[in-house]
């Protein structure tokens, strides 16, 4: 969560090497809405502009991502250092990288955790966004950088939703949309998905109704539930089989005792834990609900005469649709129907892995050539 003070309105600077920086873009009128008096976009940025700002490549993360997406000179600690880095499809020495974090998250941009204009954290004050609020705010960066047009704009899961709102709300200022394991609208099962995990953060006890900055460690049994349900749907039933099948934990015996508290864990177990426990330590339980909320409302076709009326119009824009061909959240007949809406013949790329959703990011790699044929040339 951002405490940068440094964040001025109007003076943006870039930093070719990822180093964090914020913009104050002013108020913020919400789609459903609601109103933030005063936004605090943070983002980070890898290479140069070039002299028309055409080589700029906008990098959109994921529902718990953040804006550190590619290797720098002194790091290689990227989220998507598959794509993003030295010798990579997206190499700085070429392109302009542009990463933001998501409005509502607690990665550099205001969310939840920020100071309401009363000086106390807004916690369940704050207004319920959606995916255009997101892109809504992400506008600011193009005047904001002297960029007119993205040559590309990337992302996966919930990324791949925001590139698909830049592609609809601003397809003057796209060239290329990249959306990878992504849908144009998200489906019953989703929205399933993603309710038990926020009702797990909401049941637990030391969630106070959203409000718990100040009363200790906040809802972190309720987040660690929630992002054991997730990473299920992340992962395959293939890859989970094959990596701890019914292997016990360690030297931990899952019949070790009589009693269910007493048990020992089998290997599966122990990583959910390991999974729950990293994103308890790094993320805001209030953001989590936030993001993953708005994600449940990404519908590119409200308001604009459904899904195909709305992508079909898109004749201004190059599409790049890619889907993980294992993938049990984000169905590869989803990214079929998304390519079948679009205008011409947009094919779907596939990433063959056994891993599930999260092929998106481990296996990206894959669509090297396709990516650099079709757009970084």
């Amino acid at each position: 969560m951002s405490t940068d003070t440094s964040a001025v309105p109007g003076q943006a600077t870039a930093s070719a090497d990822g180093t964090p920086r914020q913009i104050v873009i002013g108020g913020l009128d919400l789609e459903t809405g609601g109103h933030l008096p005063e936004v605090t976009l943070g983002f980070q940025t890898w290479g140069e502009p070039n002299a028309d700002g055409s080589n700029a490549v906008l990098v959109l993360h994921a529902l718990t991502g953040d804006p550190h997406v590619g290797d720098g000179p002194s790091d290689t600690d990227g989220w998507w250092r598959e794509l993003v880095g030295p010798g990579k499809v997206i190499d700085p020495a070429d392109w302009f990288v542009v990463a933001p974090a998501a409005l509502g998250g607690c990665c550099g941009s205001t969310g939840p955790a920020s100071v309401a204009p009363d000086g106390d954290p807004w916690g369940s004050r704050f207004p319920f966004v959606t995916v255009r609020d997101m892109v809504a705010a992400e506008q600011a960066l193009l005047p904001e950088l002297g960029i007119t047009a993205w040559h590309a704009v990337v992302g996966g899961s919930m990324g791949g939703a925001r590139a698909l709102e830049w592609a609809a709300m601003r397809p003057d200022a796209v060239r290329h949309c990249i959306v990878m394991a992504s849908c144009a609208a998200t489906t019953a099962e989703q929205i399933a998905f993603t309710q038990a995990q926020t009702a797990a953060i909401r049941l637990d006890p030391e969630f106070r109704g959203g409000d718990y900055y100040g009363h200790g460690a906040g809802p972190v049994q309720g987040l660690g539930i929630a992002r054991r349900i997730a990473h299920l749907s992340y992962r395959s039933e293939a890859e989970l089989g094959m990596r701890f099948g019914r292997d016990p934990q360690g030297d931990e015996d899952p019949f070790g005792s009589n009693s269910r508290d007493g048990r020992g864990r089998y290997a599966v177990e122990s990583y959910l834990d390991h999974q729950a426990n990293k994103l308890s330590g790094r993320f805001d339980a209030n953001a989590y609900l936030t993001i993953a909320e708005a994600l449940m409302s990404h519908d590119v076709g409200r308001g604009r005469g459904g899904v195909e009326a709305a992508l079909g119009q898109l004749t201004a824009v190059k599409f790049f649709i890619a889907c993980v061909d294992s993938d049990r959240l984000y169905f590869p007949e989803q990214s079929e129907r998304m390519a079948a809406a679009l205008p011409g013949d947009v094919a779907v790329h596939y990433i063959h892995s056994e891993i599930g959703h999260d092929g998106f990011l481990t296996s990206a790699h894959l669509l090297e050539q396709q990516l650099r044929d079709e757009v970084f040339h």
